[in-house]
């Protein structure tokens, strides 16, 4: 299949590094620190286009502009702008964005996957440690109990902004090959593979195009509206968050199992105080994973505008979020059954000490009466 390609005028790669590095993470206090210590001024984001009414942030997050940096790519080097933008759910969203000046769409693909080659999953870059190490020393004070072990998700984006003629985006992917580009293959791929990748495209104006995958998206953006990059951001931190907090509970799960053993084994009255004390640390983990998964599935509220609402909820989709919180639901609905049945089985030991006690009090009272009639 041949395509004439025109050329790309104007572009981005923007490589996208989310880590969640705190339990939770105090903006204002964030906000306070950098303008101590950093010679660029924070922000709160907010989409570009969108209507505050029509979709907005639940929370506002705080965005950074740190250093820029030199990346090597191919051999040649390249400028890059890095920003921090950090969520109240504890998660840090790190992008590096390369311009890409006038060239061809082929060596604009090249651009891209040689981004990814530097930047992205299996790449042994040190640059995203040096921005995380960078951001956590400054901003420690902010970060409520922060992660030991950061917990990460990519993404890489292809943004245009301007091709050399008009192309009609409704048939744009016959013009330039996007697969290439959305896959990071370099081989042929199935034509079965090619209508996958290219099955979730969106457009609202007739000069706009988004075409989402995976781990990666293209986006045709003639105004240089930001939305659709930023919730495309979000997802990717909800994602992050509830995988988190999946393999928390996971790790929980059996840690439970093994103190409801050790519990039950107790044979002595006492035991109900044992009981008490696990369900009140079942509770307490129930009622702080509940907090913070409803602080991320309200991290952007869609409520008029259906187009960002449309993408928004296929990259949720994409990425498998309900999938992730439905599993994250079913184990805190353990949890809780578990927190339910020692709760019960607290009361009812209770109320066996109280009926031995009963019976005690009565035997002493039997005693001292036959005492005092001897």
């Amino acid at each position: 299949m041949s395509y004439a390609q025109p050329e790309v005028q104007s572009a981005v790669v923007i490589a996208m590094h989310l880590v969640d590095m705190a339990d939770a993470i105090d903006l204002g206090q964030v906000e306070a620190l950098w303008a101590q210590h950093a010679r660029t001024a924070s922000a709160r984001s907010k989409l570009s286009s969108a209507p505050p009414k029509a979709l907005a942030f639940g929370v506002p997050p705080v965005v950074l502009t740190l250093d820029p940096i030199e990346l090597r790519i191919d051999g040649a080097p390249h400028h890059a702008t890095v920003t921090a933008r950090l969520y109240d759910f504890g998660a840090v969203a790190f992008s590096v964005e390369v311009k890409a000046g006038q060239r061809s769409w082929s060596t604009f693909t090249q651009l891209v996957n040689a981004v990814d080659a530097a930047l992205g999953p299996g790449a042994e870059s040190l640059i995203w440690s040096e921005l995380i190490d960078q951001v956590r020393s400054l901003l420690q004070p902010a970060l409520v109990r922060p992660s030991l072990a950061l917990l990460h998700e990519d993404y890489l984006l292809g943004i245009v902004h301007a091709f050399d003629q008009p192309v009609p985006v409704n048939t744009l992917h016959e013009h330039v090959d996007l697969v290439p580009m959305l896959s990071g293959e370099q081989r042929a791929l199935s034509e079965q593979a090619r209508q996958d990748l290219l099955r979730q495209r969106f457009s609202y104006y007739a000069d706009d195009l988004v075409v989402l995958t995976w781990d990666r998206a293209f986006i045709y953006e003639p105004r240089g509206d930001s939305d659709v990059v930023d919730i495309l951001e979000v997802a990717n931190a909800q994602l992050l968050e509830l995988r988190y907090y999946d393999e928390l509970l996971d790790a929980e799960l059996p840690r439970m199992y093994d103190l409801v053993e050790a519990t039950h084994h107790v044979a002595n009255p006492l035991a109900a105080r044992r009981f008490a004390d696990l369900a009140r640390k079942l509770y307490t983990l129930v009622a702080e994973v509940t907090e913070i998964t409803e602080k991320v599935d309200n991290a952007l509220q869609v409520t008029e505008d259906v187009y960002l609402a449309r993408v928004y909820a296929s990259a949720l989709e994409l990425f498998r979020v309900p999938n992730v919180s439905n599993a994250v639901d079913r184990k805190l609905a353990i949890i809780r059954d578990t927190y339910a049945a020692l709760y019960e089985e607290a009361s009812g030991k209770r109320g066996e000490l109280m009926e031995m006690a009963i019976i005690v009090l009565i035997v002493v009272e039997i005693v001292i009466a036959v005492i005092r009639h001897v």
